[in-house]
């Protein structure tokens, strides 16, 4: 029995408007969180980058060793190794957040604002170094008695039972921030800028189609997802490999095919990150402040989500660990993010009216023969399914936080409901719901992180004894 077309129509117009309500009012809290924001982020991540003596970049080479499996001891507690962790928690972070994330970045603010994600991806660096040292530092258990890591265990278990309210605030943020809706709205673009569906003898509406593709991806991500954390890291680890090598490819052959366009690209990005007079973005902190917004959302350093994998990572060693995880803003913000932007930027895509995967789209098109924008859909189809995968991970953690571990399973199920939503649902809308979410959420994880910030160093200490007498 099918559903009246018009009946369908008035329910995606009432669902429409419903949204853009709400979106209102997620649009207006937003300016409340800016400077809470940056000042945890940029100016705590300063603090620790000197703090630590700068050792996460100084053993950048020895954290490489370590994802590369030479320190792992397989009679570590833990469910999965260092590289599995990495892996995971990277595919949450390298998808449409690095791909269109950048673009919407370039459209908010211009090329310069690129330079703004390189500096907050450095200092992310240093603060993934100390989340996910805790993350090891402090496990705790859940209600089912398995082991369990993450911002909630590091403020409960290292600041006390007194910062409890914290911890409760970071998992009701993480049950909003934690939805795959950007990655479900920008992998519907996608699909529906390069294959046109309605233009093809299946023609039912863009509406109708948009609908049919959220409750498809909804399905696929529903056969990973309720298999558990060991089935997601197993599906993470084989699939980032070849996703981040086959894009990283595809941007090095546009460079290579356009390389006296790469320094004017680079020259443009950094001339234009000091646009004190920026219109578009109302000024040279508004520039900023979308640079870290964007970067916070490539690579998720001070947002307390890689944590949660790390946690889970069979290593005895803290250091060892938030060495490995430092990697994870360097890979995604630093390489992939900033191979985004130079294709982006001389395609000349950056100058059309559009923004979010349909400008990168645009740009891959230009460049590749009129056939990269397809290619760039089968990468974006791997990107958005394991960061499907993962994403729905830390909702799970989080309900199970503040319920218990039965209770917390459920999680699965809002979010593949949300998946179908998110596919109609308006770019404004999704991309306000994550930065408002993610702007809270950085709050209890930072003053977490700055607290607790001396007890790595103690440990940090004792690792460097262990590295110099060949017992690490």
């Amino acid at each position: 029995m099918h559903l009246p077309l018009k009946n369908l129509k008035s329910i995606t117009s009432n669902f429409k408007q419903f949204m853009e309500t709400i979106n209102d009012f997620i649009a207006s809290a937003l300016p409340y969180t800016e400077w809470p924001m940056f000042l945890l982020l940029i100016g705590g991540g300063l603090f620790l980058v000197f703090y630590s003596k700068f050792m996460p970049y100084r053993f950048f080479g020895h954290a490489v060793a370590i994802t590369a499996g030479k320190y792992d001891n397989a009679n570590s507690v833990g469910e999965v190794s260092s590289f599995q962790a990495l892996s995971s928690a990277v595919a949450a972070t390298v998808g449409l957040g690095n791909i269109s994330g950048v673009a919407i970045a370039i459209h908010d603010g211009g090329p310069g604002v690129v330079f703004w994600i390189w500096m907050t991806a450095l200092i992310g660096m240093c603060i993934k170094f100390y989340s996910c040292s805790l993350s090891i530092m402090y496990r705790g258990t859940d209600s089912d008695g398995k082991l369990q890591g993450g911002p909630m265990y590091y403020i409960t278990k290292g600041l006390g039972e007194k910062a409890r309210p914290l911890a409760t605030f970071f998992a009701v943020c993480g049950l909003f921030g934690f939805l795959g809706v950007f990655t479900a709205n920008q992998f519907t673009e996608t699909f529906m800028s390069v294959v046109e569906p309605s233009t093809t003898i299946l023609d039912m509406g863009d509406e109708n189609w948009k609908w049919t593709i959220g409750i498809v991806l909804a399905i696929v991500t529903s056969f990973v997802i309720f298999g558990g954390l060991t089935k997601i890291a197993k599906v993470a680890s084989a699939i980032v490999p070849f996703m981040v090598a086959l894009y990283l490819v595809a941007v090095v052959v546009v460079m290579a095919l356009n390389s006296e366009m790469i320094l004017p690209s680079l020259k443009m990005i950094i001339s234009q990150a000091w646009d004190l007079k920026s219109a578009a973005t109302g000024g040279f902190w508004g520039l900023v402040i979308i640079g870290v917004r964007r970067a916070m959302f490539s690579n998720e350093a001070g947002l307390g989500s890689a944590p949660m994998y790390h946690g889970q990572s069979k290593n005895d060693e803290p250091i060892r660990e938030g060495l490995v995880a430092m990697l994870g803003p360097f890979i995604d913000t630093i390489l992939v993010c900033t191979f985004t932007a130079i294709v982006i930027i001389l395609s000349g895509a950056y100058l059309e009216d559009v923004s979010g995967i349909v400008m990168t789209l645009s740009a891959f098109e230009t460049t590749l023969f009129g056939w990269g924008d397809v290619l760039l859909m089968v990468i974006v189809t791997a990107f958005a399914l394991s960061t499907l995968f993962t994403y729905s991970y830390y909702g799970v953690k989080s309900l199970s936080f503040l319920t218990n571990a039965k209770i917390g399973k459920l999680y699965n199920w809002y979010f593949v409901i949300m998946i179908v939503f998110a596919a109609v649902a308006s770019l404004n809308l999704v991309k306000n719901l994550i930065d408002l979410s993610y702007a809270l959420m950085v709050i209890p994880n930072m003053i977490a992180v700055l607290l607790l910030a001396p007890k790595v160093n103690a440990e940090m200490k004792k690792y460097l004894i262990k590295l110099k007498d060949g017992r690490a």
